[in-house]
């Protein structure tokens, strides 16, 4: 698995950045406790459409989105945890009210660590209202002691993935570069898909334009697992 972690002017680091390894060794720390001793852990999954689990013509498959795919992946690999995946996001809603209803709808779980997955809707509001809003979530959570990840979006079929030019490839340069100036997580699914298509059709991955399936999910879901391996298990 490859990962990016990039400035603004997207210079690519094609291989796994530190951060990927150690960001998340307070939390795999109380992964790895036994009964009694161990703690519940909250991953809370914030966006839109694509972590709800909305596939195509409204219908909702939950529990085969890369959220609960990520549950199922770090419940396996740390078998004494208590894990909980929380959704908080909404179909069709933007990053500006994903920000609106942060403190009430998202820190109000708790989150041991927050996940945040807008891009595809932000292309509705542009990227300087879109970066307001992500800051707000970020500085946020960054204060409640959250450890936090942001996504670049999945493809949307309608944009051509190899450009530099179309609004998912700005919005994820923008979304790298707050990774970068926070030194919080990234998960580039972006790059990776843009990756994947040289070599296969990413119609294979989606189920409908701009919604992946459970293969989609799962190639998501195997990536955010990176985070979790621990070396100290």
């Amino acid at each position: 698995m490859i990962f990016q972690f990039a400035c603004a002017q997207q210079k690519v680091v094609t291989s796994k950045n530190e951060i990927t390894t150690t960001y998340l060794d307070s939390i795999k720390v109380k992964l790895n406790k036994k009964w009694p001793k161990n703690q519940f852990v909250n991953l809370v999954f914030h966006g839109h459409s694509v972590p709800s689990g909305y596939t195509t013509k409204g219908v909702v498959d939950r529990l085969q989105a890369y959220p609960f795919r990520t549950l199922k992946k770090v419940n396996d690999y740390y078998p004494y945890s208590v894990v909980n995946t929380i959704t908080t996001s909404i179909g069709g809603e933007q990053s500006e009210q994903g920000a609106k209803r942060f403190k009430d709808e998202v820190l109000n779980y708790k989150p041991d660590v927050l996940f945040i997955d807008y891009a595809l809707n932000d292309r509705g509001i542009g990227l300087e209202r879109a970066k307001i809003a992500w800051e707000k979530m970020i500085v946020e959570a960054l204060e409640y002691g959250t450890k936090v990840i942001l996504l670049t979006p999945t493809p949307d079929l309608r944009e051509d993935i190899t450009s530099e030019e179309t609004k998912l490839a700005k919005h994820s340069a923008q979304i790298r570069a707050l990774a970068k100036k926070y030194k919080v997580g990234l998960i580039d699914s972006y790059y990776l898909f843009r990756e994947l298509a040289k070599t296969q059709p990413l119609v294979g991955y989606m189920s409908q334009n701009n919604h992946i399936n459970q293969k989609g999910h799962q190639f998501v879901a195997d990536a955010i697992f990176e985070y979790f391996k621990s070396s100290i298990k």
